[in-house]
């Protein structure tokens, strides 16, 4: 979440020069071109069906970032978060057992509602279709990731479906964005890939091992919290009461998922 927060400041003083779908093609493709010289998937890693899984995670890695950015174009920051935590948090409503399956995903939304305020910004029916639709996306590349990360031995996975992601991003919007790239910002890109999505999207499926479904969805409600806190730190922007109420109830939530929601890591089988 630290890499996401960090990843999208360094996105936002590109998005005047290449606009919102020009920074997502950079980041998926640069993403996927790194996994693939880093981790040099090999054939012998797959099944056909555990390959598939990556390819399906793919297309959905590549939906969630151009709706989302999409989303951001038309309405508030706060109003789109708010909406594409709809996803994780079906996630948890619906993977959750005892308790907790209603008690810590309903507490991190009222969290994420107070930290987010989504009623104070325009409405704009469009702007909601596209952020509803990374919600959608997004509970998709839950369960997924965990799939991958059961079957599919190391990052392996990774190197499949991020290349898919920069292929759909390439096909989608890359036509319109190719014109205004330019050797530094190409150079920019790469680092931004590394924090966005190479390392976070690593770091999930490895977590996605440990936790369940239920609680890595509830856990999602923290990086809200997260970006307010470095938005205080690095931008100096100072979170109100209610920002800072929101805060604290979707920390409570994330550390009572993380309590109730350990499973034992697989161990994935690579074909002989």
């Amino acid at each position: 979440m630290a890499c996401v927060q960090l990843g999208l400041a360094i996105a936002v003083t590109l998005i005047d020069d290449i606009g919102v779908e020009g920074v997502a093609w950079l980041r998926l493709a640069w993403a996927g071109i790194l996994l693939l010289i880093i981790v040099r998937p090999r054939r012998t890693a797959f099944t056909g069906k555990s390959f598939l899984m990556c390819v399906v995670l793919g297309v959905v890695t590549g939906a969630i970032t151009l709706l989302f950015m999409a989303a951001l174009d038309r309405i508030p920051l706060g109003t789109a978060s708010a909406l594409e935590f709809l996803g994780p948090l079906a996630v948890a409503v619906a993977r959750g057992h005892g308790r907790g399956r209603v008690l810590w995903p309903g507490l991190a939304a009222v969290g994420v509602l107070v930290l987010t305020q989504p009623w104070t910004g325009a409405v704009d029916p469009v702007g909601i279709a596209y952020a509803l639709g990374a919600a959608s996306c997004w509970a998709c590349y839950i369960l997924l990731t965990q799939k991958v990360g059961d079957e599919v031995a190391g990052i392996n996975g990774l190197a499949v479906s991020m290349p898919v992601a920069g292929l759909l991003a390439t096909v989608t919007v890359g036509p319109a964005v190719f014109e205004r790239m330019t050797p530094e910002i190409l150079l920019i890109g790469l680092g931004l890939a590394v924090l966005l999505p190479v390392v976070p999207f690593a770091l999930e499926l490895l977590a996605l091992r440990r936790l369940t479904a239920a609680s890595f969805g509830t856990m999602m409600a923290l990086e809200p919290a997260l970006a307010m806190v470095i938005g205080f730190l690095v931008l100096h922007q100072s979170p109100g009461h209610l920002g800072v109420a929101g805060i604290c109830l979707v920390v409570v939530a994330g550390i009572g998922a993380a309590r109730t929601g350990s499973r034992a890591a697989p161990v994935p089988l690579e074909v002989a």
